[in-house]
């Protein structure tokens, strides 16, 4: 019986050790893309890059942006271990702005959430801005 006990905490011990070492994890190659200035109307498609460097699938659930202003897109599908995959982040350059947005990640990796930042100015070139706006009245009197 004594050795029944024994073999069973052994044979748990186990399973649940080997349970443990299956794990996802999700590795980006950054977590903050700059878009820099960028002008009124420009593309505002980015790409986040990643790697699955655990040894079981990663299944990306929910992909949600601070605003709505910011749309990413991300795999339905599994990534395997040791596969790439991208997550397309397309920010509204209509509005003219600073850009500071945060999209959080959510997957079954080891760090279930993970956020990734935008960040840039866009800018509308056929305005002039106020201080521009001035220095040419004062340069043309």
């Amino acid at each position: 019986m004594k050795n029944l006990v024994i073999i069973l905490c052994v044979a748990f011990l186990s399973i649940g050790a080997y349970a443990q070492e299956k794990v996802a994890k999700i590795e980006f190659k950054t977590d903050v893309i700059d878009y820099g200035t960028i002008e009124k109307g420009a593309d505002g498609v980015r790409v986040f890059e990643f790697t699955n460097t655990g040894n079981a699938p990663l299944i990306i659930s929910n992909a949600k942006s601070t605003c709505g202003c910011t749309v990413p897109k991300w795999p339905k599908e599994p990534i395997m271990p040791g596969e790439t995959g991208e997550i397309k982040v397309k920010y509204d350059t209509k509005r003219v702005n600073p850009i500071r947005k945060t999209i959080t990640v959510t997957s079954n990796a080891e760090t279930p959430s993970v956020a990734l930042k935008i960040k840039g100015l866009v800018v509308d070139s056929s305005k002039a801005s106020v201080l521009e706006k001035k220095d040419k009245s004062v340069m043309e009197q």
